[in-house]
Parts: structure tokens; C-alpha cells; sequence
């Protein structure tokens, strides 16, 4: 039916009143909107308005109530009448508290391709608004490198892990601290054993060809830790699981990792970026589901980058004994994995041993036999190969864009400061724009360092920059004794992978939502611009108290942004118990942007 500006309805009897009724109508519609609507603002907290001048602690926002106890953040009015914000203790069990992996959830979810362990974020009246304790007996972690080897045992103080892995040398408790011997399934000999006989096969491992790395089912992330003295950087990456804690002791120790899993759901993680990706045994069962799993191997890999693979089915020969199996259905594993590997364009490229290492195939020719009716089939361009966030998994191999086919990095370092083909990808960027933004972030990380002089000291080791564009900010630290964790807005331009490009790594992310990892991992969080950015999407209390949650006791937050906005940020990070002082930012002249640099509190939880 169509509407005719022109047609007016007849006016029957008394029909004057029914028609001025319609805009009445219309005027309480509208004013009923926008009490919602003030209603909306008032309670998420940037604004608090109060009619009494008294002292007084009122609870805003709706409490949520997990496990029977009830979480409240509440608004108080001090003498001056200023308004401080202050937060409760979570309770004492919420001290390995994830809560996008909550397991007290995983029932809630399906149990197909364990997809309850991937990211389940919990709704906005079920988050909990209050401070994670620390564990009892907490104390500052060792720092690094010592920290490679050893942790302080009450900080992560898990002893199912260490009575099951134990045996395989993953880690040991020896008195008041955990200690890792280097160990693994398939490396009794030590991990550097492991990694040199792996560098053997893959020389571009020692001449800085291979710079990123990709762990699955990391463990203690031992391997990873083994690279960083190679100049090889690894995300490692393991679902929160029964192994309980494997990524909060990556992080403990000093070695990048997130909480993740290969379920049904694409990495976080653009496509051609890794280098090199690596399963020790991580029991993902590859040539399943279409060989589905192998599928967003190929599709983060770089062309050319390596996929290694050690235990079931590598040297059936000699192991099938230990896996409760047979030689013939290794075998016959072990010709399927061959067998979709090269159809997704891999090539066999080294095997001795426990370790067998396929190559990415730089040979555009590969990729131009595959079409989206072939077995396997070529992916379409309906969803692009760099999408990552909330993107379900394709069946369909990822061919390399035309740009790249061919073309490989430069090697590390040189490839930090060369800016990569597909920089011309995000809007605005271009090779003079990044050039230009790691010459500001220098000159800031220049005036970061008088300020906080424990940047660039072993007091600070893990970094995350919360919402960086091209990774200047990571590459003005990449002397340091810091690694740093690049985080690329899932809302705005995906430049995630001209971060990897460059020989760094990084994740994308919501900050409405928690973050993959544990609690207390980070030794410094940076947040450039973040809450002018998200403001219009993310409650600033929300952001501030996961801020608080992966932030270690005695950590740091930079916080960078609009003076409107470190306002409110003060007020809230006073109610967290941490301490911050405001400056200028190296350009003293730009009133625009101020810093807040923020220092949070060892304290113990009141109820044990």
C-alpha cells in the first residue's frame, strides 16, 4: 500500500476531537521517550546528579547476582559534594574470575565441537561490577627473566596441574614456588632440545624470516618462551579447560598468551598473519569436520609460513605403541592429514623425528585450480578473510591476495619500520602515515618513561595497548624488556594485520566486553583515545573495573584522552583503590588531550 502526501481522511462528525487526540497521543509518546532516554544516560554512570548534600552510599544500576551473592557498585557523595564512586569485593572464589569463559556457565551452551568453551560474555544485568581479590598470599610477580623459570606458587595456586603434568615436566612446586623445567608430551629433553632440532628444519627460524608464532594448546607455553630469546614472537593460545590455569602461568611467567580455542568460531586473529603455527600433541583432531581445523590454520598463516606438527599420527612408527591405537590407523591418519594438506596448497616441507613441518604454498598457480565447488573449495569474497571477531569458521580454503602472492616480508627487524601492502587497506593509512605515527609515539614514549620511570625497568613486562592503529607504540618499545598485547578495535578500521605485518602481535576486541585472559596479567595497560572513542557504545564503569581485573597489583595504566573524560576516569579509578596523577602530554600545548597515569594497590580481600 502506498501512502499519497495528497490523500487526507474525511471528517466525519465530531471527528475534531479524534484528530486532535492522534497528536496528542504523539506529544506523550515522545515525552515518554525521552524520559527513557534521560533515564538511559543517568544510569551509566558519566553523570551523577543528587538532590541531597548529606553523606550517603546509594546503589545505581541493577546488582548481579552470581552464585547467591549480590555484586553492587554504589555512588557516594562526600562532604564537598563531590561524587566518588567505590565498588565492592568480589567474592574470594572470583579470583580466577574469566568472565567471557566462565565455566560456571558452560552448561548453558552446547557441548558440539566444544563450542561452550569458546567466548560466552555474560549479558549486562548478570556482569559483576566489583573488584577481583587477589589470591591469599600474593605478592608482586618475580620479574623477568627469572620469571621464565620460576613463579611464586600462592599467586597462581594450582595443584591439580602440577599433580598431572608433573611426570611430563611441564612444572614442578618446589616450596613457595612453581618452577618449569622446560619439559612437554613431545619433548622430554627439554624444550630447547625440541626447538633447535625445529630450527634445523626451518632455517628461516634463525635468520628472521619467522618472527610470529602461533601456538595451539600452548600448555605452559613453554615453546613460546623458548622463541623469545629467537627473536620470535608467539601468541600462544589454550581454552580454560581442565588443565586450569594454563594461560594465567604463560602470563605469570612473562610469555604472551590469550584464552582461546579452535571450536567454531575464527581466531581473533587476521588472515596472513602468523609466520609459523605450531601443535605439541594439542589433541585438536585435524582431519575432522572436512579438515575444517586445518582450514583456519591455512587461512592465518602467512604464504609461505610453516605449520608444525608433532605427536598422533608424526612417527606412527615408533609411538603407536603409547597411544592406545594401532600402526594402521596411524598410518591411515597420518595419509588423510597429508593427503588434505597439499589440497589446501601445503607442501611437506621437513619431517626427522617426532616433528613434521608443512609449507604454505607461495605458487599462485595452487590457489587458481580452487573454485567454491572443488573439494576442498576456494572461499568467495562474501566475508573477508580478515574478519575475526564473532565470525563463524568457513569451509572453504583462503586464497592470498593478488597483492601478496609471491612477495615476502622483510626480515626481522627490518620489517618493523617497512611499511606493509596492505597498510593502504585501512582508511587514511598509507606509508607516510605510519611513519608519521611511530615518530609521535617515540616522542610519547620518551615523555611516558620520565613520568613512570618503571617503563623500561624490569618492573614492567607485560604491555597491552588497548587500542592501537598501526603498532607505533609497541615499536618505540621494542628494546625494552616488555612485550606488548596490540589491541584493534572489532568497530573500527581492522589494522591488525599491518601490525603483524610489521613483526608484532596483537588481537582484535570489543571493550564492552571482557577480555580473553585471566585476572591480574598485565603489568601496564595503555588506552589511547579509548574511552572518546567507545563512549557511545561502552559504560566507562564497565571498561574501568576489567581494566582493574587484567591489571597485576602494583600495575600501571597510561590512560590518554579528552580532559572531559579523565574527569569521570579519576573519579571511578579512585573508587578501584588505585592512585593517579594527571599531566601533560609531551605537546603541553595541546589542551585537547591530557594524561592520567594511574597506579593500582596491592590490598587482600577482607572475607577469606
Amino acid at each position: 500500500m502506498k501512502y499519497s502526501k495528497e490523500a487526507k481522511p474525511e471528517r466525519a462528525g465530531g471527528g475534531g476531537a479524534g484528530a486532535r487526540a492522534v497528536p496528542v497521543a504523539l506529544m506523550l509518546l515522545l515525552l515518554c521517550g525521552f524520559s527513557f532516554y534521560l533515564g538511559g544516560i543517568y544510569s551509566t554512570g558519566r553523570t551523577f546528579t543528587f538532590s541531597s548534600t548529606t553523606t550517603s552510599i546509594i546503589p545505581i544500576v541493577s546488582t548481579a547476582k552470581q552464585e547467591g551473592s549480590a555484586i553492587a557498585l554504589a555512588i557516594a557523595r562526600n562532604g564537598n559534594g563531590d561524587d566518588e564512586v567505590e565498588f565492592s569485593e568480589c567474592p574470594a572464589d572470583y579470583q580466577d574470575y574469566t568472565p567471557c569463559t566462565d565455566p560456571k556457565r558452560w552448561r548453558r551452551y552446547g557441548n558440539y565441537r566444544l563450542s561452550f568453551m569458546e567466548r560466552h560474555c555474560p549479558p549486562p544485568p548478570e556482569r559483576a561490577v566489583c573488584l577481583v581479590p587477589p589470591p591469599r598470599g600474593y605478592k608482586p610477580p618475580i620479574r623477568w627473566p627469572k620469571s621464565k623459570h620460576q613463579c611464586w606458587y600462592r599467586n597462581v595456586p594450582y595443584d591439580w596441574i602440577n599433580s598431572q603434568k608433573s611426570n611430563q615436566h611441564w612444572l614442578r612446586k618446589d616450596g613457595d614456588r612453581f618452577t618449569f623445567p622446560g619439559g612437554g608430551t613431545m619433548f622430554p629433553n627439554g624444550v630447547g632440545a625440541y626447538v633447535d632440532l625445529m630450527a634445523d628444519l626451518i632455517p628461516g627460524m634463525k635468520d628472521g624470516s619467522v618472527r610470529t608464532a602461533l601456538d595451539t594448546g600452548c600448555g605452559v607455553a613453554s615453546w613460546g618462551g623458548d622463541l623469545l630469546a629467537r627473536n620470535i614472537l608467539t601468541v600462544s593460545l589454550a581454552p580454560r579447560d581442565n588443565h586450569e590455569a594454563q594461560v594465567q602461568f604463560a602470563l605469570e611467567r612473562g610469555i604472551p598468551a590469550i584464552l582461546g580455542i579452535i571450536s567454531t568460531q575464527r581466531l581473533p586473529i587476521p588472515s596472513a598473519s602468523m609466520d609459523m603455527a605450531h601443535c605439541s600433541r594439542c589433541l585438536i583432531p585435524w582431519t575432522e569436520f572436512g579438515g575444517l581445523y586445518l582450514m583456519e590454520i591455512q587461512r592465518v598463516l602467512r604464504p609461505g609460513g610453516f605449520w608444525v606438527l608433532s605427536g598422533p599420527p608424526i612417527n606412527y612408527e615408533n609411538r603407536w605403541h603409547g597411544w592406545n591405537t594401532t600402526v594402521e590407523a596411524q598410518k591411515a591418519d597420518f595419509d588423510r592429514l597429508k593427503k588434505m594438506l597439499a589440497s589446501m596448497c601445503f607442501r611437506l616441507y621437513n619431517k626427522k623425528g617426532d616433528i613434521a613441518v608443512w609449507q604454505k604454498s607461495l605458487d599462485a598457480g595452487c590457489y587458481d585450480k580452487l573454485t567454491p565447488v572443488t573439494t576442498p573449495a576456494k572461499c568467495d569474497d562474501s566475508v573477508d578473510a580478515d574478519a575475526a571477531w564473532y565470525v563463524p569458521m568457513r569451509s572453504c580454503v583462503t586464497a592470498p591476495s593478488p597483492k601478496s602472492r609471491g612477495k615476502a616480508l622483510p626480515k626481522w627487524p627490518q620489517r618493523l619500520g617497512v611499511a606493509p601492502e596492505r597498510v593502504s587497506v585501512v582508511p587514511g593509512g598509507s606509508g607516510s602515515a605510519m611513519k608519521h605515527d611511530d615518530g609521535k609515539w617515540k616522542a610519547a614514549v620518551k615523555h611516558y618513561k620520565a613520568l613512570l620511570p618503571a617503563l623500561g625497568s624490569d618492573k614492567v613486562r607485560n604491555v597491552m595497548d588497548m587500542s592501537t592503529v598501526y603498532g607505533g607504540f609497541a615499536a618505540s618499545l621494542v628494546k625494552d624488556p616488555v612485550w606488548v598485547m596490540n589491541v584493534v578495535s572489532s568497530y573500527g578500521p581492522n589494522s591488525l594485520g599491518v601490525v603483524y605485518d610489521r613483526g608484532l602481535i596483537g588481537t582484535n576486541h570489543d571493550w564492552c566486553e571482557a577480555f580473553s585472559t585471566y585476572p591480574r596479567t598485565y603489568d601496564l595497560l595503555h588506552a589511547d583515545g579509548l574511552f572518546a572513542a567507545e563512549s557511545h557504545r561502552c559504560e566507562m564503569k564497565f571498561v574501568l573495573v576489567e581494566m582493574d581485573r587484567i591489571l597485576r597489583p602494583t600495575g600501571y595504566a597510561i590512560i590518554r584522552d579528552n580532559p572531559y573524560f579523565l574527569d569521570s576516569v579519576a573519579s571511578i579509578a579512585k573508587g578501584m583503590r588505585w592512585t593517579c596523577d594527571r599531566h601533560d602530554t609531551e605537546n603541553k600545548e595541546n589542551e585537547k588531550e591530557k594524561l592520567l597515569i594511574c597506579h593500582k594497590q596491592l590490598w587482600s580481600a577482607k572475607k577469606a
